[in-house]
């Protein structure tokens, strides 16, 4: 176990410096229900809601966003993972491995793919920890890794993806 503080202690810190909590702005978010989370990723509600980024939260406790104004191409291979790509001055490949990626949560309305980040819905999805997963099992989606690759060039981006995900390489070269 680490001492670092959680993403959560974090945002409490920083909404709340002395500690104490708005009972009634707490009361109203809980019951306006804008935004829900499973053990993978935090997501608005809102069928018509957006995010302007998202948050990719690594089990080292560092965190890492993207606009999605910078999302262009993206796929989905259940044997391989998720495979993002951001683009802007440099571009960027997230990898996200796991299982059940696309696995609709309990309440059927959205899941990390579709409903979610072709949507611009989801907040954060973070690498979840062996135990995560063992409690999770295959009830929803579970989120083993991310990996993020910095490229300036295609021949970068090209010679990343055949070490680390050889069965995107000819789909996104």
């Amino acid at each position: 176990m680490t001492d670092k503080p959680s993403h959560g202690d974090r945002l409490k810190s920083l909404l709340h410096p002395e500690g104490k909590t708005s009972p009634s702005s707490k009361k109203e978010a809980e019951a306006d229900g804008a935004v829900a989370s499973c053990a993978t990723f935090g997501y608005l509600r809102g069928l018509r809601d957006s995010s302007a980024s998202v948050e990719f939260r690594f089990r080292n406790g560092n965190s890492i966003w993207f606009p999605y104004g910078l999302l262009g191409p993206w796929q989905y291979n259940p044997s391989e993972g998720l495979l993002l790509r951001f683009s802007g001055d440099t571009g960027y490949l997230v990898l996200i491995r796991g299982s059940n990626l696309d696995k609709p949560l309990n309440e059927g309305a959205i899941n990390l793919t579709n409903a979610g980040l072709q949507r611009h819905r989801v907040l954060w999805i973070k690498e979840m920890t062996r135990e995560d997963i063992e409690s999770v099992g295959e009830t929803g989606p579970t989120i083993d890794s991310i990996e993020v690759g910095e490229f300036s060039t295609h021949e970068e981006r090209c010679e990343w993806l055949k070490k680390k995900a050889p069965a995107f390489l000819g789909e996104t070269a």
